[in-house]
Protein backbone atom coordinates (compact mmCIF):
# COMPACT_ATOMS: atom_id res chain seq x y z
CA UNK A 1 0.00 0.00 0.00
CA UNK A 2 1.37 3.60 -0.78
CA UNK A 3 -0.38 6.79 -0.58
CA UNK A 4 -2.42 7.97 2.05
CA UNK A 5 -4.29 5.13 3.79
CA UNK A 6 -5.51 4.19 6.67
CA UNK A 7 -4.72 0.62 9.03
CA UNK A 8 -7.18 -0.67 11.74
CA UNK A 9 -5.53 -2.70 14.52
CA UNK A 10 -6.47 -6.46 14.53
CA UNK A 11 -6.42 -6.55 18.37
CA UNK A 12 -8.28 -3.83 18.79
CA UNK A 13 -10.71 -2.71 16.10
CA UNK A 14 -11.07 0.73 17.87
CA UNK A 15 -7.26 1.63 17.16
CA UNK A 16 -6.30 2.57 13.90
CA UNK A 17 -3.58 4.40 11.24
CA UNK A 18 -4.30 7.10 8.97
CA UNK A 19 -1.69 8.66 7.10
CA UNK A 20 0.76 8.33 4.60
CA UNK A 21 2.57 4.93 4.07
CA UNK A 22 5.14 3.08 1.64
CA UNK A 23 5.32 -0.03 0.59
CA UNK A 24 2.61 -1.33 3.89
CA UNK A 25 4.16 0.75 6.30
CA UNK A 26 3.55 3.61 8.41
CA UNK A 27 5.70 6.50 5.86
CA UNK A 28 5.18 10.00 6.65
CA UNK A 29 2.74 12.58 8.56
CA UNK A 30 -0.08 10.39 10.02
CA UNK A 31 -2.11 10.28 13.38
CA UNK A 32 -2.75 7.01 15.23
CA UNK A 33 -6.55 7.35 16.88
CA UNK A 34 -7.38 5.49 20.10
CA UNK A 35 -10.18 3.75 21.44
CA UNK A 36 -10.34 6.54 24.30
CA UNK A 37 -10.67 9.10 21.95
CA UNK A 38 -6.64 10.18 22.57
CA UNK A 39 -4.51 10.68 19.86
CA UNK A 40 -0.69 10.76 18.46
CA UNK A 41 -0.12 13.16 15.99
CA UNK A 42 3.46 11.95 14.27
CA UNK A 43 5.57 11.22 11.58
CA UNK A 44 6.88 7.81 10.61
CA UNK A 45 10.09 6.77 8.31
CA UNK A 46 9.28 3.20 7.20
CA UNK A 47 7.46 1.97 10.03
CA UNK A 48 9.31 3.72 12.84
CA UNK A 49 7.76 6.91 14.85
CA UNK A 50 10.09 9.86 14.63
CA UNK A 51 8.93 12.96 15.60
CA UNK A 52 5.22 13.79 17.48
CA UNK A 53 2.92 14.53 19.84
CA UNK A 54 0.38 12.41 21.77
CA UNK A 55 -2.74 14.59 22.59
CA UNK A 56 -5.49 13.51 25.28
CA UNK A 57 -9.28 12.90 24.87
CA UNK A 58 -10.12 16.63 26.39
CA UNK A 59 -6.94 18.36 24.04
CA UNK A 60 -4.65 18.62 26.35
CA UNK A 61 -1.27 17.82 24.50
CA UNK A 62 1.17 15.83 26.53
CA UNK A 63 4.53 18.53 26.65
CA UNK A 64 7.57 15.86 27.74
CA UNK A 65 9.13 19.10 29.45
CA UNK A 66 7.23 22.25 31.36
CA UNK A 67 4.32 19.85 32.09
CA UNK A 68 1.87 21.89 33.61
CA UNK A 69 -1.14 19.40 34.22
CA UNK A 70 -1.54 18.09 38.05
CA UNK A 71 2.18 17.84 38.82
CA UNK A 72 3.60 18.44 42.37
CA UNK A 73 3.55 22.26 42.30
CA UNK A 74 0.36 22.66 40.71
CA UNK A 75 -2.83 21.18 41.56
CA UNK A 76 -5.33 22.80 38.76
CA UNK A 77 -6.53 20.37 36.01
CA UNK A 78 -6.45 20.86 32.51
CA UNK A 79 -10.14 22.64 32.21
CA UNK A 80 -8.92 25.10 34.86
CA UNK A 81 -5.65 26.01 33.47
CA UNK A 82 -7.31 26.33 30.16
CA UNK A 83 -10.12 28.63 32.03
CA UNK A 84 -8.55 30.05 34.58
CA UNK A 85 -8.84 28.83 37.94
CA UNK A 86 -11.57 30.58 40.30
CA UNK A 87 -11.34 32.75 43.35
CA UNK A 88 -10.23 31.38 46.66
CA UNK A 89 -13.34 29.57 48.12
CA UNK A 90 -14.77 28.76 44.94
CA UNK A 91 -11.99 26.50 43.10
CA UNK A 92 -12.78 24.10 40.82
CA UNK A 93 -11.62 20.57 42.16
CA UNK A 94 -12.86 18.46 39.85
CA UNK A 95 -12.66 17.99 36.16
CA UNK A 96 -16.30 17.56 35.61
CA UNK A 97 -17.82 21.43 33.44
CA UNK A 98 -19.65 22.42 35.06
CA UNK A 99 -18.98 21.43 39.07
CA UNK A 100 -21.98 19.49 40.33
CA UNK A 101 -24.40 22.03 43.04
CA UNK A 102 -23.14 20.86 46.33
CA UNK A 103 -26.48 20.97 48.80
CA UNK A 104 -25.77 23.79 51.73
CA UNK A 105 -23.99 21.53 54.80
CA UNK A 106 -22.83 18.45 52.50
CA UNK A 107 -19.99 17.14 50.89
CA UNK A 108 -19.18 15.55 47.07
CA UNK A 109 -17.97 12.53 48.46
CA UNK A 110 -17.32 11.36 44.90
CA UNK A 111 -20.35 8.81 44.64
CA UNK A 112 -22.76 11.07 45.94
CA UNK A 113 -23.69 13.99 48.50
CA UNK A 114 -22.41 13.31 52.73
CA UNK A 115 -24.45 14.86 54.88
CA UNK A 116 -22.45 14.96 58.06
CA UNK A 117 -25.63 15.67 60.49
CA UNK A 118 -27.41 12.48 59.41
CA UNK A 119 -24.39 10.34 58.36
CA UNK A 120 -25.82 9.93 55.24
CA UNK A 121 -23.97 9.17 51.66
CA UNK A 122 -26.96 9.33 48.58
CA UNK A 123 -26.10 9.65 45.21
CA UNK A 124 -26.28 12.43 42.76
CA UNK A 125 -29.90 11.71 42.40
CA UNK A 126 -31.21 11.44 45.95
CA UNK A 127 -31.20 8.12 46.68
CA UNK A 128 -29.59 6.17 49.53
CA UNK A 129 -26.36 4.60 49.14
CA UNK A 130 -25.16 4.28 52.66
CA UNK A 131 -24.72 5.49 56.17
CA UNK A 132 -21.32 6.26 56.97
CA UNK A 133 -18.91 4.98 59.64
CA UNK A 134 -16.29 7.20 62.10
CA UNK A 135 -13.45 6.50 59.77
CA UNK A 136 -15.16 7.12 56.43
CA UNK A 137 -17.10 10.48 58.26
CA UNK A 138 -13.39 11.56 59.26
CA UNK A 139 -12.19 11.02 55.76
CA UNK A 140 -15.12 12.89 54.07
CA UNK A 141 -15.25 15.60 56.08
CA UNK A 142 -11.11 15.92 55.85
CA UNK A 143 -10.67 15.43 52.09
CA UNK A 144 -13.80 16.16 49.87
CA UNK A 145 -15.19 19.28 48.59
CA UNK A 146 -17.51 21.32 50.45
CA UNK A 147 -21.33 23.10 49.64
CA UNK A 148 -20.32 25.75 51.13
CA UNK A 149 -17.47 28.62 51.47
CA UNK A 150 -14.95 29.29 54.03
CA UNK A 151 -12.60 32.43 55.03
CA UNK A 152 -9.35 31.04 54.67
CA UNK A 153 -6.03 32.70 55.84
CA UNK A 154 -5.69 35.83 57.75
CA UNK A 155 -8.27 36.91 59.81
CA UNK A 156 -7.94 39.72 62.03
CA UNK A 157 -9.35 40.20 65.61
CA UNK A 158 -11.44 43.16 65.12
CA UNK A 159 -13.04 44.50 68.67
Amino acid sequence: MEGKGEFTFPASLQTKYVGEMNDGMFHGKGTLYFQDGSKFVGEWEKGVNVTGQYIFADGLKYEPEDWEYCDGFDRRFFTEICNGLKPAGRSQLTNRIPPREIPEGCYDCGDGFYNPNTRIVNDYDGKFLRNSDDDEHDWIVKNCRKGWDENVGYQPDIK
